[in-house]
């Protein structure tokens, strides 16, 4: 789990985490590697005061704040919380303790609470890291925050800090250039630790506990210990045996070791490596999991250090010898169980044969498919001109550093002397700078890479003119002197370059290669008059292909270091062309064309400087061209992380500010690219750049205010910059974009705008005002996918108010949605199953929906593979059930409808889980109906899902949802025979009590109600009162919640009548 956290590098990278749930929160792992840096982290923390004395008192941007261990006593405080008398400016104590939660203010407090906890520290230190994400964006504000890997904001607020006389801002970088240096120090040693560590599977752990199990026992002449054996017999899914809880901490399994001096050890295997635990407790019969000493390689290296007969016997000779005769034997056992599956007798001769022409033709059959599969694979194999740019996946580490060495010592060369030579072959180009990650992503599709290859055939009679015209030039250029040259190339770009015939006849008859190496010339002539020829044929999806293989790019990348500001223009424009795929972007990275295309958009002039010169418009010309090529190479992950660290947003936030639309385009575009990465919406955010997105959303150019629409669309993942759209008018002019019905490319630009910043109540009033949802409506039919998803997902969001389900209804706005269902895109049926699963809150809404069969296709979504789907149609099917007149008879009329619900219990997946616990709690509130899924083992299916979601020691949040609809969904299916008994013969009881420890206020209802259930069995009460319950349900009937409080007490009064009962046994 990659994390961006303070020391960023180090904790990102070297600290190691344990994985957690979807949306979950990960926890330091407990290795040596993260013990170490804990430390140096305190230490710095502690050593922070003396080395800046004025970072003692300053106060910090934001609280920290985590789930302490601590008593506030040992601040100080009384048993109810402690509050430090020393305030902030703006009144907040510098320290506060409320229950669990800790917030500290200063370096001062946080010393302080740190001192506190004493031999507890390292906990406390690995709370807080744990629970704060950014902890830095905390300390120094969300100018500091880490956007991930090296995007040069230390750079920036150095030379921030020279213009800036604020001295609390000098302080803070200080600080934060300190954070830097120990960074660097963590991440070398965090390194070299790292480089000699070892990290164990569970596959591994087993493999070598079952090679030591053939060594146990002292009478066999190889005993090597007296026994070993695990601790527990259950296997998880991933192989190990320790429990979920305690494999988030990075432990596998345990064994006890009975070693031949009589010792018993009591051993944890984790992953980074075997390590002695404090034993078996006698009380409980649990295992103390703390650690006892030193952390071992492998369990061999532990027992030679703790078992010196074992060290003794597993290097003496009798050991190696007998362990030599006993592979021979495995070995020769082996081969005598192999070779009698081939023997057969006299007289079982006809069988054999049969048998045997039956193998015949099976092999031939494989074979017959071996060479299919070879065939497929060897269509799939990349082009040979790959292989030579060093761009082969299996020789690209072998080459890779020889390669970085090589430079092209060749002189210039004439014009005339180059075209001498082949024109057939390659163009020589330098090899790549080294790039260890091969790998690339990208939002584009590999067709190109795949398109097919039409080549025309020169011998056929049908060939336009212009082919011939074409080839006779080529030849020209080919062997003509440096006038002819031009004049050729002056004559090429006189044809309709813009026509397939003319781009591939170029190609054909080997004009390619001959205006690539023209590029290797000292002419700037031949060199302007090529690009001009490239830059319009390699809009051709074939041409770019062979562009990229002939090497084209890297020499188009080398030119972008020309003094000539028309060469480097026309190149960056080719270039932004031929990067349409995925192998172009990965040759323009490895070889330094990200950097150099950045360094272009730095010639622009200042943005409110009126350029009347002809040079000025020239850099202009320079910086759009550069940022053109960004745009085209930001579809791959990788290049947006070169961009950034090459310096490429703090340029994009001034060109962004430009008044030249044709700059404008560009830039966007590029920004529009990149805002999928989480760290280029912060800086859009941080840097300003939302209200130039949205002053441009004004502007008369379409294509502009689509770019900008879009960038908007992806950049409204976040509140804060949903907020910021709305406070400088933004959604004003989004909502007068949807009048442009036939500019789809525009509308899906627009809605997707609309959906995101619909999310936020507050916007969905401003559009509820703009009469959004009337529009939307409108375009519910004849529009594409990619247009009806982000309108469906607007008017799920819109539909959660009241006012909007009328307008829905009222506008016939259900119909066209519930035609929806029938389709087959994923994101489409999730989107609409949420806006149908909205207006079926409304109960006017829900006669439409039964009309025009919603429900039944909401159900039949409940089969879908995709389980975003399933939970979605799961949700929306709980309010047509809870609001629908006669639910239960509706409900009865899906043929195996109730079984399909229930089966989908087994589901892995949380999410689905909680809907289908939710539909399930609607659907028993029908007598029938609850008899039914009763007879399809609900009972059983839930109460096994109770002890999965038991909360044990540290609640989360995210598994909430799933509690309190499963605790409501066993007190509606409590209310049928003997269904209660069954929930606690099936063991649902104990874990249904810990649900109580959980913070969510509807989760304590949800168990308190099932809990006001289970009670009336006298056995369920019996294991409330062992697991004590009755000192949690008497703070629950203090709630102001009247529900929870009439359920809490309830359950108390069945818990005491048993009580009561038993007592009065005793007297009889």
């Amino acid at each position: 789990l990659l994390l961006n956290r303070t020391m960023g590098q180090t904790l990102t990278r070297a600290a190691e985490w344990t994985s957690a749930a979807s949306g979950g929160r990960g926890k330091l792992a407990f290795t040596p590697v993260n013990e170490e840096i804990l430390k140096d982290i305190i230490a710095f923390a502690e050593s922070l005061p003396s080395k800046i004395p004025e970072s003692a008192n300053l106060e910090f941007d934001n609280a920290l704040s985590w789930e302490t261990q601590l008593d506030a006593r040992s601040l100080g405080g009384s048993s109810d919380g402690f509050e430090s008398p020393e305030k902030t400016k703006s009144g907040k104590p510098f320290i506060l303790l409320q229950g669990k939660t800790i917030s500290v203010n200063s370096i001062t407090s946080l010393n302080k609470v740190l001192q506190a906890a004493a031999e507890r520290k390292m906990k406390e230190a690995r709370l807080c890291l744990e629970f704060n994400n950014d902890p830095v964006s905390n300390i120094l504000g969300a100018s500091y925050a880490t956007t991930g890997g090296d995007d040069g904001t230390l750079a920036r607020l150095i030379n921030q800090s020279t213009k800036d006389e604020d001295e609390d801002q000098k302080l803070r970088i200080k600080i934060f250039i300190s954070c830097n240096n120990l960074d660097m120090q963590l991440m070398n040693n965090s390194l070299k630790t790292l480089s000699g560590g070892v990290r164990l599977t569970p596959e591994s752990v087993n493999r070598e506990i079952g090679n030591l199990k053939r060594y146990q026992g002292e009478k066999s002449g190889r005993g090597l210990i007296k026994s070993i054996e695990y601790t527990s017999n259950i296997v998880f899914k991933s192989g190990a045996r320790a429990t979920p809880l305690r494999q988030l901490e990075g432990e596998i399994c345990y064994v006890l070791v009975k070693t031949l001096e009589g010792d018993t050890y009591c051993v944890t295997a984790s992953t980074a490596g075997f390590f002695e635990n404090e034993g078996i407790e006698k009380e409980s019969g649990e295992i103390n999991y703390e650690k006892k000493g030193e952390i071992y390689r492998d369990l061999s290296t532990f027992l030679k250090d703790k078992s010196p007969k074992y060290a003794q016997n597993i290097t003496s000779k009798e050991f190696v010898i007998s362990e030599q005769k006993a592979r021979r034997e495995r070995s020769r056992s082996r081969g005598s169980d192999s070779g009698s599956g081939y023997s057969s007798g006299e007289d079982g001769r006809g069988k054999g044969r049969g048998r045997d022409d039956k193998n015949e033709k099976d092999g031939g059959r494989d074979r017959r498919d071996k060479k299919q599969k070879e065939k497929k694979k060897k269509r799939k194999e990349p082009s040979q001109h790959w292989k030579s740019l060093g761009l082969d996946e299996d020789d690209d580490e072998k080459k890779e550093d020889e390669k970085h060495d090589k430079k092209d010592k060749s002189p210039k060369r004439k014009v005339r002397h180059e075209r001498q030579k082949s024109f057939t072959g390659k163009p020589k180009t330098p090899a790549p700078a080294k790039d260890s990650d091969y790998s690339d992503s990208s939002s584009e599709s590999e067709e190109e890479e795949e398109a097919p290859d039409r080549r025309q055939d020169a011998g056929t009679q049908d060939l336009p003119p212009e082919y011939w015209q074409i080839q006779k030039l080529v030849k020209y250029l080919k062997g003509g002197n440096q006038t002819a040259t031009i004049i050729a190339l002056c004559c090429l770009r006189d044809f309709n370059l813009s026509t397939e015939t003319c781009q591939l006849a170029i190609r054909n008859v080997g004009g390619l290669e001959v205006l690539l190496n023209l590029l290797d010339t000292d002419d700037v002539k031949c060199k302007i008059g090529s690009l001009k020829i490239l830059k319009e044929i390699s809009r051709n999806v074939q041409i770019r292909k062979s562009i990229a293989e002939l090497g084209g790019l890297q020499t188009m990348v080398n030119i972008l270091k020309s003094p000539n500001k028309e060469l480097k223009c026309l190149a960056a424009e080719t270039i932004a062309n031929v990067a349409k795929f995925r192998r172009a972007r990965r040759v323009v990275r490895q070889y330094g064309g990200i950097i150099k295309l950045v360094a272009l958009m730095d010639n622009a002039p200042a943005v409110n400087k009126e350029v009347e010169d002809e040079e000025g418009k020239k850099d202009i010309e320079v910086a759009r061209c550069g940022a053109l090529a960004l745009w085209s190479c930001s579809q791959s992950t990788k290049n947006k992380r070169a961009m950034r660290k090459a310096g490429a947003i703090p340029l994009l936030a001034k060109l962004l500010k430009s008044s030249h639309e044709s700059m404008l385009i560009p830039v966007i575009g590029t920004l529009q690219e990149c805002a999928s990465e989480s760290s280029y919406r912060l800086a859009i955010r941080t840097q300003g750049m939302i209200k130039d997105l949205v002053d441009n959303l004004k502007s008369d150019n379409i294509e502009l205010r689509m770019h900008c629409a879009s960038a908007i669309f992806k950049c409204a993942e976040d509140k804060e910059t949903r907020d910021l759209v709305r406070v400088y008018h933004g959604l004003e002019p989004l909502v007068d974009l949807l009048e442009n019905v036939d500019n789809k490319e525009l509308l899906a630009a627009a809605t997707g705008a609309i959906w995101k910043c619909a999310i936020s109540r507050e916007n969905v009033q401003k559009f509820q005002k703009l009469g959004v949802i009337e529009k939307l409506v409108s375009l519910l039919e004849d529009q594409p996918e990619d247009v009806l998803i982000n309108v469906v997902g607007a008017l799920s969001e819109c539909a959660k108010t009241d006012e909007n389900r009328v307008t829905i209804r009222n506008k016939q706005g259900i119909p066209p949605l519930i035609s929806q269902l029938t389709g087959t895109n994923q994101a489409l049926l999730v989107n609409t199953t949420n806006a149908i699963g909205a207006c079926a809150k409304d109960k006017d809404s829900m006669p439409v929906i039964e009309n025009y069969d919603g429900v039944r296709l909401l159900w039949s979504l409940l089969k879908n593979p995709n389980w975003e789907v399933e939970a979605s149609a799961a949700w929306a099917i709980c309010p047509c059930i809870e609001n629908h007149k006669d639910a239960g008879e509706m409900v009865r009329s899906f043929v195996g409808g109730l079984e399909l619900i229930v089966n989908l219990l087994r589901s892995e997946r949380p999410e689905v889980l909680a809907a289908v616990c939710a539909a399930i709690a609607q659907i028993a509130k029908d007598e029938e109906n609850l008899a039914v899924i009763t007879d399809h083992n609900v009972v059983p299916m839930l109460a096994k899902l109770t002890s999965t979601v038991q909360i044990d020691g540290s609640p989360q949040a995210e598994d909430d949802l799933l509690r309190r609809y499963l605790a409501e969904a066993i007190a509606r299916c409590c209310m049928w025979g003997s269904n209660r008994r069954t929930f606690g013969e099936q063991g649902a009881v104990a874990p249904l009590v810990s649900y109580l420890a959980s913070e969510d206020e509807n989760t304590h209802w949800a168990t308190a109600l099932a809990l006001n259930q289970l009670s009336q069995d006298p056995d369920n009460s019996i294991t409330m009162h062992r697991e004590g319950v009755v000192k949690t349900l008497m703070e629950m009937v203090a709630s102001k919640n009247t529900d929870l409080q009439e359920n809490a007490a309830q359950c108390l009064g069945n818990i005491r009548r048993l009580a009561m009962c038993n007592e009065r046994s005793k007297y009889k």
